[in-house]
């Protein structure tokens, strides 16, 4: 109980100030830089959240990550602790690629915004296709989205479908796709649960899916090698896990 107390006060306080920091930095028009306020507003953000919930993540494959340009990275989504685990680790000035919902959250919606985070309107095709374009500007600015390829938290912890259009992003950019596993993140906090449990985060990352000339008409292949991809690294936990 003592740590769950923590966790909420922490996710509320840190929430302020780094969200506070984004939406100054936008204030200011400070330029965006590796490292600075805008990828501290997410990143910094992200592990003292997960600090404050006793949920360290052992992350693995990151050494395949090409480090000599962006990339997309592709991720399996059932727990908030998704975007902290992800945040935390991954190389990059990372931004997402978030429903639209997000951005109506009070002062962190806004702040997410400034960062150069991506909204989507699920509801309307047009506007969720123009997000995605706005997207690839981010990638060719130097920026590395994270997609959820699902769509939304799945309620049971299995992966979901897929949906097209974030692999007609990756296509469009044109930069190699990075299917990414993200395990015990249900367990801890469930869509729609409050109540926390506290245990390591296991983040695999897979092999790069290169995309360089691939065109609208493979999408739905790449689709289907990612999700392919991102089983396959789930497979080799619940392997481990048997084995243990």
């Amino acid at each position: 109980m003592i740590r769950m107390c923590w966790y909420y006060a922490v996710l509320v306080y840190s929430s302020f100030v780094h969200a506070s920091g984004a939406l100054l930095g936008a204030l200011f028009r400070i330029k965006h830089r590796p490292g600075g306020v805008y990828d501290w507003s997410t990143q910094d953000w992200s592990r003292q959240v997960l600090r404050a919930a006793g949920t360290p993540v052992r992350a693995e494959g990151l050494d395949s990550i090409p480090r000599d340009q962006p990339v997309i990275y592709a991720s399996n989504h059932s727990s908030m602790f998704d975007i902290w685990a992800l945040s935390a680790v991954l190389p990059g000035s990372t931004r997402f690629v978030a429903k639209q919902e997000l951005a109506r959250v009070p002062f962190v919606g806004p702040a997410m915004v400034a960062a150069g985070h991506v909204m989507i309107d699920r509801a309307v095709s047009r506007r969720a296709f123009e997000a995605y374009d706005r997207a690839a500007h981010t990638v060719r600015r130097g920026f590395s989205p994270i997609v959820f390829p699902e769509g939304t938290r799945s309620r049971t912890g299995e992966l979901l479908p897929f949906k097209n259009a974030p692999f007609a992003l990756a296509i469009a950019a044109q930069v190699p796709l990075v299917p990414v596993y993200v395990h015990n993140t249900f367990r801890i906090l469930p869509k729609g649960g409050w109540r926390l449990r506290s245990m390591p985060i296991r983040l695999i990352v897979g092999e790069p899916i290169p995309t360089a000339g691939l065109g609208p008409a493979d999408r739905e292949a790449l689709r289907d090698r990612c999700r392919a991809a991102i089983l396959a690294l789930r497979a080799r936990v619940d392997s481990d896990g048997r084995a243990s």
